[in-house]
């Protein structure tokens, strides 16, 4: 099974974020090919499992499932961006205004529970976000600049929604897209 772990955002957030995620593919149009997150997918990941066995995953769950000491905090999402910093864009985000720093927190609170089982982080730097989009293609010559430029003048605030928990979801996969199954939501203090 496909595991990752997250954050679940309120329906509220979510919805936002998705209206955002609208607005920003209208005033883009043609010009980028992209796989647009449907707002009930929506979620900050702290951790990208990937495929495990069925025996891998539960002992993933049972070394997930006790309560982390971080207390539960408000997080605001706003402001866009994307990803790489720079050239052609491949992810288009909304920024975690406040509460990333716990997020970072919960990050290396995973981390302690999970490298022990051997499963690696990202090599990259943890930083908080929520991604609205995985681009495919951008259409036509460097149009880089103008994506950035075009990021800075949408409307970007989806609001704030209190985190109480971390959650363990599992992805099916299907040519419809992804769906996303919580297996564990483990609270925070």
């Amino acid at each position: 099974m496909r595991l990752f772990i997250g954050i679940e955002l309120d329906e509220a957030v979510r919805d936002s974020a998705a209206a955002i995620a609208n607005s920003l593919r209208r005033r883009l149009g043609r010009r980028v090919d992209a796989r647009w997150i449907p707002a009930s997918n929506l979620h900050i990941t702290l951790w990208f499992i990937g495929n495990v066995a069925d025996d891998r995953a539960d002992e993933i769950l049972r070394s997930l499932d006790r309560p982390f000491t971080v207390p539960a905090f408000d997080a605001h999402i706003a402001g866009l961006g994307a990803f790489p910093p720079s050239g052609a864009p491949r992810v288009f985000w909304l920024g975690v205004q406040s509460g990333a720093e716990q997020l970072a927190t919960l990050h290396a609170g995973l981390s302690a529970r999970l490298l022990p089982l051997d499963i690696e982080p990202e090599r990259r730097a943890y930083s908080a976000h929520l991604t609205i989009a995985r681009v495919k293609e951008i259409r036509g010559g460097k149009a880089d600049a103008d994506l950035r430029a075009s990021l800075r003048v949408v409307a970007a605030d989806a609001g704030t929604c209190r985190i109480a928990a971390v959650t363990v979801f599992r992805s099916h996969l299907s040519p419809k897209g992804a769906t996303y199954e919580a297996l564990l939501r483990v609270p925070l203090q």
